[in-house]
Order: structure tokens, then sequence, then C-alpha cells
């Protein structure tokens, strides 16, 4: 993700995610961390051939800890594996980032999100009450430990 895709994600962020939308600023917070030789960040858009933005997905790195903090695709992409493709490569970027364990953080009322999770081996591990503002949603906490050996079954189960 660059800054000229900041525009395009937001429209998509708040057609998704209406009540807990990210802003323009957290996404520039995130990018200023993306690049460099220090870099902590990973942030990748996924772009139809006529260059529509259709998923975006970011992940943190601190130590052997990476935290994924968003992803998200086009409605109109449910189903055709967009979401598992941008999961595999934040699992690349936590291998290269040396992380031992990532965690994230998903509605509990996400069940196509949390299935996705799953299927990379994400074992929930606890919940987070009332995370999601203002709707006051509780959070599903969820860890994979050991991204590189996950990432390789996920890609094998889906031929």
């Amino acid at each position: 993700m660059r800054w000229w895709d900041i525009a395009p994600v937001l429209e998509l962020e708040h057609d998704l995610f209406p009540e807990d939308a990210w802003s323009a600023g957290m996404f520039w917070s995130e990018l200023a961390h993306a690049r460099g030789p220090q870099a902590t960040r990973r942030y990748v858009v996924a772009e139809t051939p006529d260059g529509r933005i259709v998923g975006y997905a970011g992940l943190a790195a601190a130590g052997d800890l990476a935290d994924v903090q968003t992803i998200a695709a086009a409605r109109d992409q449910w189903g055709t594996g967009l979401g598992a493709r941008l999961l595999t490569d934040l699992l690349r970027a936590a291998t290269a980032f040396e992380c031992a364990e990532v965690l994230l953080e998903v509605r509990v009322d996400n069940t196509r999100a949390q299935k996705l999770y799953e299927r990379f081996g994400f074992e929930p591990i606890g919940f987070r009450r009332g995370y999601y503002q203002p709707g006051n949603v509780d959070a599903l906490v969820m860890r994979l430990t050991d991204p590189a050996q996950a990432r390789t079954e996920s890609s094998e189960s889906n031929g």
C-alpha cells in the first residue's frame, strides 16, 4: 500500500466497517512504519486488472510477535479466495520479520473471517469485551504459532 491508495482504501473501509472504520490518519501512521530498513509494518492492496482496489491488509511486528492490524475484501470478492491470498501475504511478512507468533482480533459476529483464520491454524485464546466501538462489540482474540508452517499447510489444503 502506498499513500495514493489511502483514499480508495478508505472508501472500502467505510463500506465494510461503517461503525468502526479506520481514519486516514490511522492508515498514514501505519504506512510511516512500512518502509525502509527499520520497517515494522507490511501493508498491501489487491487490485483488479482495471486498477480498482478490492482488498487490503496490514501487519505490525514487534520482536517475535506479529499482529494482523486489518484485512478486508470487497463484498463482490467474497468467496474468491482473496482473503486467503491477503492473509498468506501477511504470514509471509511475519516470517520475514522473524515472528514466532501472530495475533489478531476479529469481531465475534464475523464468522466468515473466523473460519478463514481457523483454516490457517489460528486458535481462539480469549476475548476483548467492547473492543469494537462505538457498537460495543466484543473481539475474539486468536493466535497462530509458527506462521511459516501454517502458510504452507493452508496453501497445500487449498490446492
